[in-house]
């Protein structure tokens, strides 16, 4: 994995996605620590993923299905724990996840939560 710094906005439309954390307090309704919205890091980690790069600027529903195809790759070759980060990184580089995919990413993240 590379390490780059970058300072770009979190991308629209992540309202309400939390990186969970066994770390996490507990103490608050969203996890301050690891909130995708609180960008407390700019720096942007790579999940072996560089070729996604060039899919920045394409809005999330406007991919093809071979396109899809190598999200969806990327994702399911990772471990579970690493998801969030890698929607973190997705969002810190200005590349939307396919809406084909969100909801299988959500479902990981939620499972991982509990």
């Amino acid at each position: 994995m590379s390490m780059s710094n970058m300072e770009t906005p979190v991308a629209e439309g992540s309202e309400g996605v939390v990186i969970p954390d066994a770390e996490c307090c507990g103490m608050h309704e969203t996890c301050e620590k690891d909130s995708l919205l609180a960008a407390v890091s700019k720096d942007v980690e790579y999940y072996d993923d560089e070729e996604l790069d060039r899919f920045r600027g394409i809005a999330s529903d406007e991919f093809l299905p071979p396109e899809i195809e190598e999200f969806r790759y990327v994702l399911y070759t990772m471990r579970e724990d690493e998801v969030a980060g890698w929607v973190r990184s997705l969002q810190l580089r200005q590349v939307e996840l396919p809406d084909e995919l969100k909801d299988e990413v959500f479902l990981i993240i939620g499972e991982r939560r509990q």
